[in-house]
């Protein structure tokens, strides 16, 4: 892709992101399909969708920090969650390497991080450092306060993030109008269903792509 790597979503400083991955190759399209992770959306979410397949690579030596963030902005309706995330880890998870900072519970607060802190960005009493070793799948609540931390090794750390929404909610990256006719022909029963190839467009996905992050511009 050169320099159009990732032009489907809004690039962010001091890393590498790549989208749109279902259409890029079978392999990605099975992590799409991956059982474990389908049923523990099933949990979270009740009947979900595919939202994103991004990978993002937090450079080495860099301020790749974000701020707690809640994944597209959103906070949980009377329905209950909106997005979960499933975060495969293609590299160790280290206090150093821009690993991922949680604050337990905060799925539950009902207010976004950037209206109840100060600093976002700054550390928070109550975080911990999720370390796992590479080939582990880390899942969220997506209203959990949550942020990529810098990377302070000289080895990049890289992951895939498959973002799932609820059935009722626009896609992040909206499938039907992402994906290639070649790519949509080949899906599985099963994938289309996954994808929503077959569900009539909601309001925001009809009007064009929902690129919404929680915390970039």
């Amino acid at each position: 892709e050169g320099n159009a790597a990732g032009a489907e979503f809004k690039q962010e400083s001091n890393t590498r992101r790549l989208a749109n991955l279902v259409d890029k190759s079978s392999l990605f399209r099975d992590v799409v399909e991956f059982t474990p992770v389908l049923s523990l959306m099933q949990h979270v979410l009740g009947d979900f969708k595919l939202s994103s397949l991004n990978a993002r690579s937090a450079n080495p030596f860099a301020l790749s920090g974000q701020p707690l963030h809640c994944d597209g902005g959103y906070l949980p309706d009377r329905l209950g969650p909106l997005v979960a995330n499933a975060v495969w880890c293609l590299d160790d998870f280290t206090s150093r390497n821009g690993s991922l900072r949680v604050v337990p519970g905060s799925h539950l607060y009902r207010q976004l991080p950037e209206a109840a802190l100060d600093d976002p960005a700054a550390p928070h009493p109550d975080e911990i450092i999720v370390e796992a070793s590479a080939g582990s799948l880390i899942v969220i609540n997506a209203h959990l306060w949550h942020s990529g931390m810098d990377n302070q090794t000289e080895q990049p750390r890289r992951a895939l993030h498959a973002y799932y929404c609820r059935r009722d909610q626009p896609q992040q990256q909206f499938q039907q109008r992402m994906l290639s006719e070649q790519t949509q022909a080949k899906a599985t029963p099963r994938l289309r269903h996954i994808l929503a190839l077959d569900d009539s467009p909601l309001p925001a996905e009809n009007y064009g792509s929902n690129s919404v992050s929680g915390f970039l511009d």
